[in-house]
């Protein structure tokens, strides 16, 4: 047997060990972007409702998908601890804090539409979401019945009573 046989059989053997491995890898590569995709259309969805549940899930999973050790992705999970602590401070006026919290939202969008190849400038983050009026106006309404409730059964407030005359009836 020659060394050319020899690595015929090597490359014969190894072929399908290497095939294996190799489509492995670019399996779990696909999966760790789709994780990564997932999280940033979830935040992209949800941008105008950012007290949602999905929303606030995705932020929370920024951490666990996006890895520290590669440049563009450690500016995304910075990005994520200045936004999360102003999400957490309560020492700034809330018409600051509000402006405060978009830009620091639409900062880190951005650094994951950069790691995840979207093309996508922070103007068109910041003013391409869609939000109906009715959405909020509904979303207030709830908050008050919520707050007015809360304060009736606490005993903050009184339930409003008034006695009417019954109608009179026919006959």
């Amino acid at each position: 047997m020659t060394i050319a046989d020899g690595l015929m059989i090597l490359a014969v053997l190894s072929g399908p060990i290497i095939a294996v491995r190799l489509t492995r890898y670019l399996d779990e590569q696909k999966e760790i972007r789709e994780r990564k995709l997932q999280i940033f259309k979830t935040l992209m969805a949800t941008r105008a409702y950012t007290v949602s549940w999905p929303h606030v899930e995705a932020l929370n999973r920024i951490d666990l998908e996006f890895d520290r050790s590669q440049k563009e992705e450690r500016a995304v999970v910075d990005a994520w601890k200045e936004y999360h602590d102003l999400l957490n401070s309560q020492g700034i006026p809330v018409e600051q804090w509000g402006i405060r919290r978009v830009d620091l939202l639409v900062e880190l969008l951005h650094k994951m539409a950069i790691v995840l190849k979207y093309d996508f400038d922070k103007t068109h983050i910041k003013n391409s979401s869609y939000s109906p009026r009715a959405h909020g106006e509904f979303e207030t309404q709830q908050e008050i019945l919520r707050r007015t409730t809360i304060e009736l059964l606490e005993g903050k407030r009184a339930l409003p009573i008034s006695i009417k005359e019954p109608p009179e009836s026919p006959g």
